[in-house]
């Protein structure tokens, strides 16, 4: 090599900085392998895949098991979208994991995947009041059963995207490009909105939660309270899946019969 030639650069992925997304893609792709060993269809899951991996299911999750507000984060329907939600976790967490800190990410993720859940039951429940309401049976009404990453990885992407309205803090790790992620986040949004079968409302919900304490971050560090600020955001996160779970319970009481009975007919295919 002459003096002349450019130096040798290399380049590694630096896991360290970023290894707790690195642990969500691995837990994510493993239990996907798992449910493949145990006889799921990586293509096509069925519903009582989906439902006995932990999927959201409104009447199901409210009346019986809310952790599946939760659980649902981690099950896919197939192996795309397993890895579109995976590709585009480690775009946007390998970044904000960085950017926000780990813990306040860690927050922020699960936060986003809460509150996206929450938000997508909330519909549920508005589609239940119009079905019943309508009397007449609509299947396009009816609870389907929903699951995935997207809603927390949509909030990360959301977080990001307000980040990069504001002006540039001095101590902040990454400059971010405005209209990249406003266009990808657009995109995104309108295929939720002409592709069947996207839960949007998780997409929204998740976006909603990651922009709020990316405002706060942004905040926490323009005045100088970064750690004060940083957990009132937190709490902040925490009281709105709150206040949003316990607002869709009270909802639910006019429709509660209708839940049980599509349950009852739910456990009868199921066991057939």
């Amino acid at each position: 090599m002459s003096e002349y030639s450019p130096p040798r650069i290399h380049s590694k992925p630096e896991i360290h900085l970023w290894w707790f997304s690195a642990l969500l893609i691995a837990i994510n792709v493993g239990l996907f392998l798992l449910q493949a060993i145990n006889g799921m269809d990586l293509n096509q899951p069925s519903t009582q895949d989906a439902i006995h991996w932990g999927a959201d299911y409104a009447p199901l999750t409210y009346l019986v098991e809310p952790i599946r507000l939760f659980t649902s984060m981690f099950f896919h329907f197939g192996f795309i979208h397993l890895m579109l939600n995976m590709w585009a976790l480690y775009i946007f967490g390998s970044v904000a994991e960085q950017l926000y800190g780990r813990r306040y990410f860690i927050a922020m993720y699960l936060l986003a995947g809460l509150m996206g859940s929450l938000v997508s039951g909330y519909m549920s429940i508005q589609d239940s009041y119009a079905l019943l309401e309508g009397g007449v049976a609509n299947p396009q009404l009816l609870p389907a059963v929903s699951a995935g990453a997207s809603g927390a990885v949509m909030g990360l992407g959301g977080a990001l995207t307000v980040l990069s309205l504001f002006p540039v803090l001095p101590t902040q790790r990454f400059i971010l490009d405005k209209k990249t992620l406003l266009l990808v986040m657009g995109i995104n949004l309108m295929m939720g909105f002409m592709i069947s079968g996207i839960n949007n409302a998780a997409h929204i919900g998740g976006m909603i939660m990651g922009a709020v304490l990316s405002l706060v971050w942004y905040l926490s560090h323009k005045w100088h309270k970064t750690k004060t600020l940083q957990i009132i955001g937190i709490i902040l996160g925490i009281g709105l899946c709150v206040l949003l779970y316990r607002y869709n319970l009270a909802l639910i009481q006019p429709i509660q019969p209708l839940w049980q009975e599509i349950l009852q007919l739910m456990e009868q295919q199921l066991s057939l």
